[in-house]
């Protein structure tokens, strides 16, 4: 049997309304098809751009095994490529944040422009044509201040991601806003795991005390409450301040803005702000969240203070890295408007405790008395879309490679 066939095979077994056979959560291969299939396919989230501010400035990191760097041109404008020299294919850029007028790999020095033409290639054939060897470049999509790459040649359409969820974005200015801190968290867990327990908060009241007390986790399907009456005001003073609630959805997609508890003007563990100057065209900052979501890897709050961002990328079968990122206004001055540790601490417990919760998870999924359950339609319904959206993306692949 080909490892397609293998694959297919665990997809039919799936249930609907169930968690997924045992191999899709712990199987090489399915880990090697996830990677072509969803994250191949896919639109990721790297960050935002204010973390590229002048030419010459990169963002590398990986997607699983594959290295690729995102630029700012001279032209302001913003690059993506695979950061492979097109000469024997070292990595050029390390990763992490850097800047550099060209781009030179270490290895022989090819060198490249930041609008990634080949400029020079020491010590080649008279017959070498150094126009055919630019780096190879990536999808990218620039929204609000947001930044997205997509490694496949056909990527999905950005259009209606960029229409719907672009105003509700605007407001919180994310070009003028400054990364405040990065921490990347290694989780033993196929990285499925990782976000069927970042979509949803059944698990919240016992395994989040921290998030929620400010976070409404009593809340039914996707942020429908109970308190119409209060969901309403909320709703009116959103409109006051000209700052769109949603919800919006696509397939890949979602946004809205929701209120917190009452008494919290932010996700803080006493409800008060943890910067002094608000982010965005936000009033007075008391604003609830502004929640985005895109499969298969990321969830994002923006909040009147400060906008926090959560990535999962896989690493192997049964490993996650799951960096965090913390954005705030680009004027607010660390020791004076915020502390960092103020600043990540209870997103920092949540991503621990997370990923507690999930490498048990994994540990119980490899049980040879593993059998998949129901999902709560009520509880769980954001994990019900994202298995449902994981299943109908891996048969779009399937299909088009039988």
């Amino acid at each position: 049997m080909s490892d397609l066939s293998k694959i297919a095979a665990l997809f039919a077994e799936r249930k609907i309304g169930h968690a997924l056979p045992q191999g899709l959560y712990n199987d090489p291969d399915v880990f090697d098809f996830d990677m072509k299939a969803i994250y191949g396919q896919s639109w990721i989230l790297i960050g935002f751009e204010c973390e590229l501010p002048k030419a010459g400035a990169t963002l590398a990191m990986h997607i699983g095994a594959w290295p690729i760097v995102i630029v700012r041109a001279r032209d302001g404008g913003l690059r993506a490529y695979h950061n492979s020299c097109r000469h024997r294919g070292a990595q050029i850029c390390k990763t992490g944040h850097g800047s550099s007028a060209r781009l030179v790999c270490p290895y022989h020095k090819w060198t490249y422009e930041l609008t990634g033409e080949l400029v020079s290639a020491p010590r080649m054939a008279e017959d070498f044509v150094q126009a055919d060897h630019g780096l190879t470049p990536i999808a990218i999509e620039v929204l609000e201040g947001t930044v997205y790459v997509c490694l496949s040649d056909n990527p999905p359409c950005f259009d209606e991601f960029r229409k719907q969820a672009g105003p509700l974005l605007a407001p919180h200015d994310f070009a003028n806003a400054k990364l405040a801190h990065e921490s990347v968290l290694v989780e033993q867990a196929n990285w499925k795991l990782v976000m069927e327990n970042g979509r949803e908060c059944y698990h919240c009241l016992t395994g989040h005390p921290e998030l929620s007390a400010s976070f409404p986790t009593g809340t039914t399907a996707y942020f429908d409450y109970e308190d119409k009456a209060e969901l309403d005001a909320y709703h009116a003073r959103m409109a006051a301040l000209n700052l769109p609630v949603g919800p919006v959805e696509g397939d890949w997609w979602q946004a809205m803005r929701f209120p917190l508890n009452a008494g919290f003007v932010t996700m803080s563990s006493d409800g008060k702000p943890l910067v002094a100057k608000t982010q965005g065209r936000v009033g007075d900052g008391v604003i609830g969240s502004m929640r985005w979501a895109l499969e298969p890897h990321t969830f994002c709050h923006a909040l009147g203070d400060f906008t926090f961002m959560f990535s999962a990328l896989p690493v192997g079968p049964n490993e996650t890295h799951v960096t965090a990122k913390w954005y705030v206004n680009k004027d607010a001055v660390e020791g004076v408007d915020y502390t960092v540790d103020n600043l990540i601490e209870i997103w920092t417990k949540t991503n621990i405790q997370d990923r507690d919760l999930a490498e048990n998870n994994q540990k119980g999924v490899n049980s040879l008395g593993y059998k998949p359950g129901p999902y709560s339609p009520e509880a769980e319904i954001l994990v019900l879309r994202f298995i449902d959206w994981y299943c109908a993306k891996a048969q779009v692949y399937l299909d088009a490679h039988a």
